[in-house]
């Protein structure tokens, strides 16, 4: 899937389409096969995984709600039965005033070299749950930044990571609501 993503280029915040699950730069296409969950990003691996990203290649997804997939067990708040095989529900958190979230996002160019189309590529950063997410059962909400925040993430200091997570630790908190989406 695609998406439009604000970043920062000449100087200026630009939209780009962009594929929601990062392929980060040097890494071979077969990549995406091999970490298919690189369409998040978690907090707790950024100066890890995401090192070649995280205080450089920032960018933010506009959106109204987002989706996760939850064991039913755990959003109906009960352990699994004897003989219960675990069952995938996914379900739909969107801020319950209604405001469109600013979510943070690291994102990479890819090229192969061999001639193939250049891809631009993101993920969305994550982070321990809102209290809500988590009574619905999942373990991550994403990272939804306030809009004074926008060019200081969109435009990082690389060598300012601590500015970074402050931004963060100042994030939005809007009440999530959540429904069955399949």
């Amino acid at each position: 899937m695609h998406a439009p993503v604000l970043v920062w280029e000449g100087g200026r915040r630009v939209v780009k389409p962009m594929r929601y699950q990062c392929r980060p730069a040097g890494k071979p296409a077969f990549f995406d096969r091999k970490f298919p969950g690189t369409y998040n990003a978690r907090r707790d691996n950024l100066e890890g995984f995401w090192k070649d990203a995280f205080g450089l290649t920032h960018g933010l997804m506009v959106a109204s709600r987002f989706y996760e997939n939850v064991s039913r067990h755990r959003m109906e708040g009960r352990e699994l039965g004897e003989g219960e095989q675990e069952e995938n529900v996914i379900l739909e958190f969107a801020p319950r005033d209604g405001s469109e979230m600013l979510i943070a996002c690291l994102w990479s160019r890819w090229t192969s070299g061999a001639g193939e189309p250049e891809l631009l590529s993101f993920a969305a950063i994550t982070d321990e749950p809102e209290p809500e997410v988590a009574a619905a059962g999942h373990d991550r909400t994403v990272i939804n930044i306030k809009p004074e925040h926008i060019d200081a993430w969109l435009n990082p200091e690389p060598g300012n990571l601590a500015a970074l997570y402050a931004i963060f630790d100042d994030r939005r908190h809007p009440y999530y609501e959540h429904r069955m989406a399949a």
